[in-house]
This record gives structure tokens, sequence and C-alpha cells, in this order.
């Protein structure tokens, strides 16, 4: 769309009760973000209510008509949904205003690709609208939805705010609460209740005053008045306002106004020190693993345990299932639970129930453990009851990581029905990366659900829970490299293609590893072309493999300096990371070169360092060990100029093909962790380059 445009929704989907509204930006330096807001307006243009603001202080309507979904990784930046469901909108709301700010003074030109896209309830994408001159502004009206009769329609906005987020809904009639005026009212506000307290105590003392003989309350013993010439008074009552009852204590309270101010998060304290006499006592678990001996008891035991703390730690059991359309809403879960079909009832593992104003979310949950695989015959039993029953999803559960364009079970869909139901997987990799972002890095706000939380990682990282995620390279692995050793593998071969499926997996999974312990997004880098088929690009990873020998994979890590390599060279047993830092644009090459070496004081010895040219193959190389005293090495003869340097890590990779302490997996776990903490950590994200970015966009 353009700026000014607009279209009727049904003339995109015939599923537009529910629609999806993203709004996307790109951050160049990988820090900068934005904050989503929404108005519901009237047919004046102004809100009914000051709750008729949605922000992160108040992201959920009480009937379910908004829901902000918060922030999903895209492969270049954020996106930030909201879930809007028209059907549940109030009929005085005429405008649904898209709105996003910024704050501390940033604005909105030190982003890119400024965005907004709307999809209807299966995901699918209806509409674009790309927002351009954005420089000077610190909020954004993206676009809004409007009511034509019967009907809902979308305009494409684009206009900027100078004013922040304060600014732009103060002009709709949302009334902000400034902090800084909020301190002065409080302090008004005590000194008014104290002076109050004085007037309450003095009238206090006057009456006793007057009762004990002294009308003066000045303290005069009783003789000295004769009792038969005192005067007689009535208790006189302390001052209240009008609005108070008799009987009933002063309330004071403050007017109930939106505040800017973010939520603060509460992070969980260092644990106190142990009492146990030595290691060997180990504290009472919550959710014992000891006990688990059969692949059943595992299973039921790892439902039962995840769905009961997604029910009681919403922000938990929020982040595992708004990826999959639920709402958000009270949650219960449910374990074994029989439900008819055919003959035989079918017990699903678990079930998920959400409620969101007055309706039913409902998902079915089937889960494996150790490397069981899902049985297709299952999955297809529970899509079947789910399509009779109404049910919206059917939610697998297992150690397997899913692959884009590949199911990991062959279920039929029954075009016929009106009512579809979603298939969604779900990796306990997944499952302890989520636990541990919000336990290490953003907090849930109470010790307890922190504490749930904690008892439930502990849970998915022990060896009897069998809830470890990808774990086993296939039993392609060791035929794969034995072909290659002895150049015996051929182009075509479908154990080749095996083998380059899991290695996605396994970098799916270690991405989620590292951002978990960093606290990062970290996501695989695919140089594909978007909307290429993912099946024919691993076809020709495949053949690649065979040819040179080598699997490699790129990692786009939140606040590193480049892309981060990983690679496998299966002839030599060799794991090699990586990472490229692009040349400053101002400076001289020794400088360059010294100050990179100085910031990599902490860094292995034997980390390689290699110059990249312009026009060569490469340019000069050394370990740091030997750099350190001559970073001059670095310089390559003559003039040519250089476009930046390569940092590596060598480590021989693990022989078998699980998870064990020698295993292939474990060992390229452990590589990419130490190449960022050793290494990466110690450098500086480059400069954007703003004029090349901007001449690259009026190109296109």
């Amino acid at each position: 769309m353009i700026k000014g445009s607009n279209v009727a929704l049904t003339a995109l989907s015939e599923d537009v009760g529910t629609v999806i509204v993203s709004l996307g930006w790109v951050s160049p330096t990988g820090e900068g973000d934005a904050d989503v807001s929404v108005l519901l307006l009237d047919a004046g243009g102004k809100v009914r209510s000051d709750g008729d603001f949605y922000f992160y202080n108040n992201p959920v309507a009480p009937d379910g008509s908004v829901q902000l979904l918060g922030k999903t990784p895209t492969e270049d930046g954020n996106e930030d949904r909201i879930c809007f469901d028209l059907t549940a909108v109030p009929p005085q709301v005429e405008r649904i205003v898209v709105a996003a700010s910024r704050y501390g003074g940033a604005r909105f030109g030190e982003l890119e690709n400024v965005r907004v896209r709307l999809a209807d309830a299966a995901g699918e994408s209806l509409l674009r609208f790309a927002i351009a001159d954005v420089d000077a502004v610190s909020a954004i009206i993206f676009g809004e939805l409007y009511r034509r009769g019967e009907e809902w329609k979308f305009r494409a906005v684009g206009q900027g705010y100078d004013s922040g987020l304060a600014g732009l809904a103060t002009d709709f009639g949302v009334d902000i609460e400034d902090d800084a005026a909020e301190a002065e009212a409080e302090a008004a506000s005590a000194v008014e209740a104290e002076a109050e307290t004085e007037t309450e105590a003095e009238v206090a003392s006057a009456v006793e005053a007057v009762e004990a003989g002294d009308p003066a309350g000045g303290g005069q013993p009783e003789s000295v008045a004769p009792a038969t010439t005192a005067p007689t008074l009535e208790a006189v009552p302390a001052p209240r306002r009008p609005d108070v009852a008799e009987g009933e204590p002063a309330k004071r309270t403050a007017a109930a106004r939106p505040r800017t101010a973010k939520k603060k998060v509460t992070l969980p304290s260092a644990p106190p020190k142990s009492l146990a006499e030595n290691d060997s006592w180990k504290p009472a678990r919550l959710f014992p693993v000891s006990a688990l001996k059969s692949d059943r008891d595992r299973e039921m035991r790892a439902t039962s345990v995840l769905l009961s703390v997604m029910a009681q730690v919403p922000r938990f059991g929020r982040r595992l299932t708004a990826a999959f359309g639920a709402p958000s809403g009270r949650m219960e879960t449910f374990t074994e639970v029989s439900l008819p079909h055919g003959d035989n009832p079918r017990r699903p593992d678990g079930v998920i129930r959400i409620e969101r104003a007055g309706k039913l979310w409902t998902a079915l949950v089937e889960t494996k453990t150790n490397g069981n695989a899902l049985r297709a015959d299952q999955v297809q039993a529970y899509m079947d009851i789910a399509a009779r029953r109404g049910y919206e999803a059917v939610i697998t559960v297992s150690n397997d990581v899913a692959l884009e364009g590949s199911p990991l079970v062959d279920v039929k869909i029954d075009r016929r029905r009106k009512h579809k139901v979603a298939i969604w997987h779900l990796s306990w990799a997944e499952v302890a990366h989520q636990a541990q972002l919000l336990i290490q890095h953003e907090g849930v706000g109470n010790a307890a659900r922190t504490w749930l939380l904690q008892e439930l990682l502990h849970y998915l990282q022990h060896e009897n829970s069998g809830c470890h995620g990808f774990q086993n390279m296939g039993s392609a692995w060791v035929p794969v490299r034995n072909g290659i050793s002895d150049e015996t593998l051929c182009q075509g071969d479908p154990r080749a293609l095996e083998v380059v499926e899991n290695w996605e997996r396994l970098i799916r999974q270690v991405c989620l590893r590292l951002g978990g312990d960093l606290g990062l997004k970290v996501l695989p880098a695919q140089r594909a072309r978007r909307g290429a088929d993912p099946g024919a690009r691993r076809i020709q990873q495949a053949d690649q493999l065979c040819h040179e020998g080598r699997l490699q994979a790129e990692l786009r890590v939140e606040q590193a300096p480049g892309l981060l390599t990983i690679g496998a060279d299966l002839r030599t047993g060799k794991l090699r990371t990586s990472v490229e830092i692009p040349a400053p644009e101002q400076g001289y090459p020794l400088t360059w070169a010294k100050r990179l070496v100085r910031r990599l004081a902490e860094a292995p010895a034997d980390l390689h360092v290699e110059t990249l040219v312009e026009g060569a193959a490469g340019g000069p190389r050394g370990t740091l060990e030997r750099l350190r005293p001559e970073p001059a090495d670095l310089l390559p003869k003559g003039a040519t100029p250089i476009t930046g340097f390569r940092l590596s890590l060598f480590k021989g990779m693990g022989s078998t093909r699980g998870n064990a302490e020698s295993g292939f997996i474990r060992s390229v776990d452990d590589a990419v962790h130490r190449f960022y903490t050793s290494v990466v950590v110690h450098l500086d994200r480059p400069a954007p380059r703003r004029a090349a970015a901007k001449e690259t966009v009026g190109a296109a």
C-alpha cells in the first residue's frame, strides 16, 4: 500500500474476524527499538476513557478485542504483533489507531525498513505498508482500522509526531500520568494527610480536655473550676470529606491515569548459601526425576510438569502459546483426558484451554521424550478429534526440531471441513530456552513463579528426564563420514541429505542455547533468496557436502559485529568458528591492526587472525600469540586496500553421532559458546553506514 490508501478487509480474505497487525523495523546498531500502542476512538475521534489506550503497561483488553502479543524476531530485525478480534470491538468504537513510539530522545530516523503488515487469523499476509521520511519523529501512526457500515477497512497513515507517546496519546484524549507531576502530587498529598492528622489530634485533645474539666485545654486541675459552672460540650467529630459515609474511615484515591513509565521487572536474586553439610546432600525437588524408569513414565511426568508450570506462570505459558496463535487469557491445562474416537476413545497426553472474552481456545498436546519419534497415526487421530470438536490446534512436543517446509509427521487435512485445525511443533530445547530467558534475563516479577521456573529448568536438564532436545545426528552420520573420508560418497546420496537436515536442526538448537545463555536473539542466517524452496536449498547443500566434505552454517547474534560462522570439515575432523570484521571507514591500517590486537588481549593465544584484502583470496595471517608483539605483520605488502579481518578458532570435532561428552553435537555446542565468550565479546559492533544504506534503499 501507499500512504493515504485504504482497502476493505473482506476484499483481501474471507476470514477477517480476527486480524494480526505486525509493526516492524531494523536497527543497524542492534540496540534501537520502539514500543507499540493502540487507541480505540469513538465517532468524535477521541478515546471513550483512558482504558481505550493499550500499550506496554496495559497490553490486553478485558473483552479480548485487543492483545499486544509482544516481539517476534525476524530475519532482519523485530516485529511487534497485535491481535485484534474485530467481532469483539464495542459498537461505539469507530476507529482503531495503531502506532509506535521511541523513548529517551531517540528518533525513528535511527531505524530502517519501518513497515506495517496485516495478516488474517491463519497468519496469511494480506497487506504491507512501508513508511518513509521518519527521520525527525519520535512517534508514528502506522495505520488505522475503521468501520464503513458493517465492514472493516484499513488505511495506511504513516503520520509522524515529535512529542512521543505522551503527545500522541494526549491528542486523542488520553490523560497521561507524568512522573514529575505525580511526585509533586504525592508530596502535596502527604502534607495534606499530615495536616489532617494534626487537626484530628487537636480536636481529640480538646475533647479530652473538656471532658476533664479544662475547656481551654491548658491542663488546669479540676479543683480550680467548680463542677457546677463547667460548660457541657458534645464531642466534635473530626473533619470528613462529603463523599465519605458516616462511620467509615476516609479513603484517599488517586486518579487512575495511564503511566508511560514502564513497569519494573523483578529478576531473581542470587540464592543464599546452602545449609547442607557437604555436596552429597541434595535438596528436595518439586519435580523429582530419580524414579523415572520407563519412557511412558517420562512422557507422563514431563507433560504434567510442563503444563502445570504453564498454567501457574502465565508469562511462561503465554511465551509458548503466542507463537501458535493462541489468545492471551486465563489458561487451564489438563492431562490424560479421554476423548471419543470411533470404537476406542483416545487419551492425548494433555489439553490446553484458554478463555478470552467468553470464547475458548483449545489445543491437544502429544509429547515424546528421549529419542522416541512422533507417530503419524496418533497425531492424525488427534487432528480428526480436534476438527470434529471445534478445537483450534494440535501441539506436538519432542526432542526433535522442526525444519521449515518439512513437517515432522505426515498428516492429512480434510479440506472439506469448515473448521481448520493447525498443527504446531515445540522442541524441548525451545521450552528450556524460554524458561532460561525468563529466569536469568527478563524475570517474572514474582519469587514463587521464578522458583517454579527454576525447578522446571532443573527437571528438563536432568539426565533422567529425557527432555534434552536434539541429541542424535542419525544413522546416516557414520556412513557419510566414512564415505567422505574414503571419497566414495556420491552426489544424490539420500544419506547426505539426512545429514544436512540434522545439521540444520543442530544449528537451530545451538542458537537457542547460546541465546538463552546470553539473553540475546540468536538466529540461523540463510543466504538464499526470500521465498526460495527450503527443500531445494538442502539438496544443494547435500551435493556440496559430497563434493567438499564440509558442513557450514551462519548465526546472526544480536550485538555481534558480524555473522558468526561455524564449519565442520569431515575430512580433517576439525571445527572452525569464525567472524569477519569490516575495516573501519577512517584511520590508518596499522592503527586498525594495533587496536584489534589490543581488544583481543584476553582472547585465546591460538586465535587465528587473517587480513581480508580487496581482489585477493586472502592476506597476511597468523596466530594471536605471534601477532601480539608485531601487529604490523597483519598489513599486506604494497598499497592493497584492506576490507576487513577474519578471526577463527579451530577445535577437534566429536566422533560419535550422539550428545555424549565425545559426541559431535556436544563439540559443536561447546565450540560456538567458547568462540563467542572468549572472542566475540571483546569486539565492538561497527557503526552503521547510514549513507550507504540510504543509497541502497533509493536504488532499490
